[in-house]
């Protein structure tokens, strides 16, 4: 057996998440379209990705390993039918032999997300931008920044999600303006499950003035759970993982 590592692009529109759920073949998931793509070209080893995107998460770059029998020893050949299988709405962007120690989750030392927002209602942008009414895109990147450092997001996850520790550090956030969209991005050594869109979803109501910075201060240091709301996943990518 051969460790390979996959990296792909995907439109979360078309998804219900990222991760095959319980075994179940019906429920369309990026993990399930590729495994059974896998199958038909005699793989039937798990597919294991570097985290979970939730329904309607887009991805530019999400990385999985597998492990591979030694009959297929022509990467690019299995490139080529891989794609072939499983398009148009996920792309296979490379396939790299790595060691068996690779493992595309607990070897990654970054992950990037970035939010796209927009003021145009037009339906074209609709599963690929969150749609916003206005911005102040100064003070919401001000807002941002105050997740930087180590936190334990514990009020900043899906209820439900795996035990374990609520800690994480984010290394960079913040918002800008390019072509006319508002861009929000998010670097850190891991994410909670709905962990960025429960803080854009709390950073927005800063913004329209329903929350002040205070309250997500509180909020961060765990005093006092203002809202557990998550903005909607549309315009939410995972835009790179750093090995």
């Amino acid at each position: 057996m051969q460790r390979i590592k996959i990296t792909m692009s995907y439109d979360g529109s078309h998804f219900n998440g990222f991760q095959i759920q319980n075994e179940d073949t019906k429920t369309k998931t990026v993990a399930g379209v590729l495994t059974k793509a896998l199958l038909r070209l005699g793989i039937e080893s798990k597919v294991v990705g570097s985290g979970r995107t939730d329904k309607g998460v887009h991805a530019l770059s999400q990385v999985c390993h597998i492990d591979i029998p030694s009959f297929w020893e022509n990467l690019s050949l299995l490139h080529r039918n891989l794609n072939r299988l499983i398009t148009p709405h996920i792309l296979i962007k490379s396939i790299e032999k790595t060691s068996d120690a690779f493992h595309a989750r607990f070897s990654a030392k970054k992950r990037l997300y970035r939010y796209i927002l927009t003021t145009n209602s037009s339906p074209f942008y609709h599963a690929y931008t969150l749609h916003v009414k206005s911005v102040d895109t100064k003070t919401l990147d001000t807002t941002l920044q105050t997740f930087v450092g180590i936190h334990n997001f514990g009020f900043f996850k899906k209820n439900g999600s795996d035990n374990g520790s609520d800690i994480r550090e984010i290394y960079k956030a913040g918002a800008y303006e390019y072509k006319g969209f508002i861009i929000i991005y998010f670097l850190g050594n891991g994410f909670l499950r709905s962990q960025v869109r429960l803080m854009v979803d709390f950073a927005l109501k800063i913004n329209q003035g329903k929350f002040r910075d205070t309250n997500l201060k509180e909020q961060l240091e765990l005093q006092k759970r203002y809202s557990s709301a998550k903005v909607s996943p549309n315009g939410l990518y995972l835009s790179k993982i750093y090995y």
